[in-house]
């Protein structure tokens, strides 16, 4: 039997807001929803007919566990509709979309709602090992003189609290956070200061121009509880300067580094949701296609230099399709680092590299800067981690659209020593 062809028939995300002080506006299920109800609503087809939602994020609150099914339940799929959550760090998003073309090619699912969301600023605050046992011990106690025993044991340094985004960044097999293996790549490969600070400016620069000249028109505004509207990515500095940059303080080898915040990606709430359907619904419906998920590859690599995944996720697809860079015209490189966008340039420039990783005689090659990221990236617009999968997947395809080029590829990398990529074809 012919493997069916897979179709991204649509998407639309929410703008990502930047993580301030405290609690922002919206959980991460309030913005899967907004980012699915209009993208649904403008379906000729109902939201019961959808086989399955698949749902990526990384730190769903407490009560929202499995958040697919919450979002599901909201957007109107109604309770014969399945739904699920997945969970790879920060391609949550793009493991959903791989996890529904995988069940529509298995003849599972014909149509399918995939995508990813994470509302950062919601992580929670937790307790640390000294605080849960001696709770343990209060909640056990059935007298007043245990009571008074566990009383007499409580110490004000069990108040502590323990913030779940710092350790969950923190990989717990190398004891290193993701900011030291960004460090470490650009060691590897003597990536600068300047360079970090040139692309990171960059990428501002991008993003402003793309908000300017309507390059975001996948972006659903969302309303807040007070009326506000939230329409755009919050994140950009357009006063962003190498000069501004160089002032910022390392923020992870203080002594040595030269990763700050302002050439990292940005902690952010956000969400992105697409539709995918096999060829025969597009046909049944009269459906338009944005463009095929043609292939799509999971690499794994040292945990310590995890910001190389995408050169072990993307490589293998340009080997199996035969392809090379010039067959390429837009790159999606989520940029969790510059140090991290520029080293996997480098490994691809690297003989060395590709020959001892991949057995391969020469380098893949130079990749064309101006084909990578070409509105801008998460250090201008944030990374909310499980949606950041489904949003560089969705813009890909719609720089394809607006340029009327044939092939994308989307990747990041994947906290954990992974990278994740998709190979894109528009019709």
């Amino acid at each position: 039997m012919a493997a069916r062809r897979i179709h991204v028939i649509d998407g639309a995300r929410t703008p990502f807001l930047k993580a301030k002080k405290g609690l922002g506006p919206f959980s991460g299920s309030d913005l899967a929803v907004a980012a699915g109800r209009p993208l649904v609503a403008r379906q000729p087809f109902d939201a019961t007919a959808f086989d399955e939602v698949i749902v990526g994020a990384a730190m769903p609150s407490p009560d929202e566990a499995n958040i697919g099914r919450v979002v599901s339940l909201r957007l109107g799929c109604g309770e014969k509709v399945p739904a699920w959550t997945v969970m790879r760090n920060c391609a949550s998003g793009m493991q959903a979309i791989d996890t529904a073309c995988l069940n529509i090619q298995a003849g599972r699912s014909s149509l399918v709602l995939a995508g990813g969301t994470d509302a950062m600023s919601h992580a929670p605050l937790l307790y640390g090992p000294a605080m849960v046992n001696w709770l343990a011990d209060w909640y056990a106690a059935k007298s007043f003189g245990q009571r008074a025993a566990a009383a007499s044991r409580f110490r004000l340094a069990y108040l502590a609290p323990v913030i779940a985004i710092l350790r969950g960044l923190t990989d717990p097999v190398v004891k290193l956070s993701m900011g030291s293996t960004a460090e470490i790549v650009a060691r590897r490969f003597g990536i600068t200061r300047a360079m970090m600070d040139e692309y990171a400016v960059e990428s501002h620069r991008r993003l402003a121009f793309a908000q300017d000249n309507g390059h975001l028109g996948e972006i659903e505004p969302v309303y807040g509880p007070d009326g506000t509207v939230y329409s755009t990515d919050d994140g950009l500095r357009r006063d962003s300067s190498v000069e501004r940059l160089a002032k910022l303080k390392p923020a992870f080898d203080r002594t040595y580094g030269n990763v700050t915040p302002g050439n990292s990606s940005q902690i952010t709430d956000g969400a992105a949701m697409l539709v995918l359907a096999a060829e025969e619904v597009v046909e049944e419906y009269g459906l338009s296609s944005l463009g095929r998920v043609v292939d799509a590859h999971w690499g794994a690599l040292d945990p310590a230099e995890m910001r190389l995944g995408p050169v072990h996720a993307v490589t293998p697809i340009l080997q199996r399709n035969r392809l090379g860079w010039d067959d390429i015209d837009c790159v999606e490189l989520n940029e969790a680092f510059a140090a991290q966008v520029l080293g996997c340039l480098a490994a691809w420039e690297s003989d060395e590299y590709c020959r001892t990783h991949f057995g391969m005689e020469r380098a893949v090659g130079r990749l064309d800067r101006g084909k990578v990221n070409v509105d801008g990236g998460a250090i201008a617009l944030g990374h909310p981690i499980g949606a950041s999968g489904a949003r560089v997947v969705l813009h890909a395809l719609k720089v394809l659209e607006r340029t009327g080029g044939r092939r994308a590829i989307a990747t990041l990398c994947i906290g954990g020593g992974q990278g994740g990529a998709m190979l894109l074809e528009r019709p």
